[in-house]
């Protein structure tokens, strides 16, 4: 490895490590309580908040399912789902475009060795299909939504396709978390039910999809 391609990957990994430092140590990594205090009537200033802090949660790493539970606890199932969207998508594009500005050709470089062995069928399917392959994996409750944003990015996958395709993986397991986040703050029983029911089609609307595409 060239010493070029060792500080773009060190430079990758230290400001993502950086990012995550600093909401620790601001203690702006929100729970329901940093929610109450600062975001649930609030207006547009807490709404502001929610979707810098959560873009920035997205983009470190963190859980998009906590944004969206935490946009439904603050804002109700409708307009919480849609604000945590806008997050989820702000930080992934985060992500994306800093693997694509310092991690490329370290990337490049490992997928054409043993390294790559596993992940260029999937690299292969994501530079065929950006938009059907992100639709696909972003809609199984499970996988490193960092780890694919940086994948995506630094082997140069159109960011249009990968990241509209990504918005509308997000979109059901968004609906379903924010409806428990709703139904924990309201105790109700009906938006835990029916966010469970739409977890189980999610699953098996990724899992078709994944079928369809043997690279996946």
């Amino acid at each position: 490895m060239s010493r070029a391609a060792l500080g773009r990957l060190l430079l990758l990994v230290l400001g993502l490590a950086a990012v995550g430092w600093v909401l620790r140590e601001l203690g702006a990594v929100p729970g329901t309580d940093w929610v109450d205090a600062h975001v649930r009537g609030q207006g547009v200033k807490g709404e502001a908040m929610f979707l810098l802090l959560g873009a920035v949660m997205v983009a470190a790493g963190l859980p998009r399912q906590a944004v969206a539970f935490l946009g439904g606890y603050a804002f109700g199932a409708a307009l919480g789902s849609a604000l945590a969207l806008l997050a989820q998508a702000g930080g992934s594009g985060v992500s994306f475009l800093w693997a694509r500005a310092v991690g490329r050709r370290w990337t490049e470089d490992k997928l054409a060795g043993r390294f790559g062995v596993r992940l260029r069928p999937l690299v292969d399917s994501m530079r065929l299909q950006p938009f059907g392959t992100a639709l696909a994996l972003r809609l199984f409750p499970v996988g490193n939504n960092l780890a694919l944003n940086l994948l995506a990015g630094a082997v140069g996958i159109p960011a249009g396709p990968f990241l509209l395709g990504s918005m509308l993986g997000f979109l059901p397991q968004t609906i379903v978390f924010a409806l428990l986040g709703k139904g924990v703050r309201v105790d109700g029983a009906v938006q835990v039910a029916l966010s469970l029911l739409m977890l189980a089609a999610s699953v098996g609307l990724g899992l078709w999809l994944m079928r369809r595409n043997r690279h996946i």
